[in-house]
């Protein structure tokens, strides 16, 4: 009964991860796309929409990582993945102090104009 249901929470972990997996690209994909658009019509909110739709697809990267904990046998796989989830979730900092930056810099233009 115990590798049974092994088993099926690692089956259900393992598709859970690929969704997660899969979200998170395809929302970094359509940002960088949606970017690139904005950045050809001079929108000057580009950087701060660019910003917010990485830190989206990284919020689901990291969220496939922690899950990710859950398949591990070995202490050398959490080292590994312990790293990855360390330098995603300072990827996922480092993008919201820049997207804050730049929303007070949006904020104090839009006050002087």
């Amino acid at each position: 009964m115990y590798t049974v249901l092994h088993e099926l929470l690692q089956t259900i972990v393992n598709y859970a991860i690929l969704l997660f997996e899969y979200t998170g690209v395809i929302i970094i994909i359509v940002a960088c796309l949606h970017g690139i658009y904005e950045y050809i019509m001079r929108r000057p909110e580009t950087r701060l929409n660019l910003a917010k739709g990485m830190a989206m697809g990284l919020e689901f990267k990291l969220g496939s990582e922690i899950l990710r904990t859950v398949a591990v046998r070995e202490f050398k796989e959490i080292l590994i993945v312990a790293s990855i989830i360390a330098l995603r979730a300072l990827l996922t900092f480092l993008i919201h102090w820049e997207i804050k930056n730049e929303e007070s810099t949006t904020d104090h233009k839009k006050d002087h104009q």
